[in-house]
């Protein structure tokens, strides 16, 4: 039976921690091509830009849809710009959170 070390022990056990806390946390930082993103909005929105910084940080170009120029979406997203549609259901609206965007994309 081969004899180690407490230093070596110790740095054995340390490593394996920070893998199985990597595996944890680590998340995908790109979408997949096939996720389509539409970013409904209008100008002068700060929340929108914000909205629009958090997708791109996660690899995402959304296709930008100004509601006042749509009858239709702006009768249906008035108030609640920015929202965010992600493969056609509305994931989004207001504020766009982190973590959940990771979980769907």
């Amino acid at each position: 039976m081969k004899e180690y070390g407490i230093a070596f022990l110790w740095e054995s056990r340390q490593s394996k921690k920070m893998n199985f806390f990597r595996k944890i946390f680590q998340h995908r930082s790109k979408a997949t091509p096939a996720t389509r993103v539409v970013l409904y909005t209008r100008k002068g929105c700060h929340l929108c830009d914000v909205a629009k910084e958090t997708l791109r940080q996660h690899g995402c170009v959304p296709q930008e849809v100004d509601i006042d120029e749509d009858a239709d979406l702006l009768a249906r997203f008035d108030r609640c710009v920015p929202v965010v549609e992600i493969d056609g259901k509305v994931r989004f609206r207001g504020r766009v959170e982190k973590r959940l965007l990771r979980r769907l994309l």
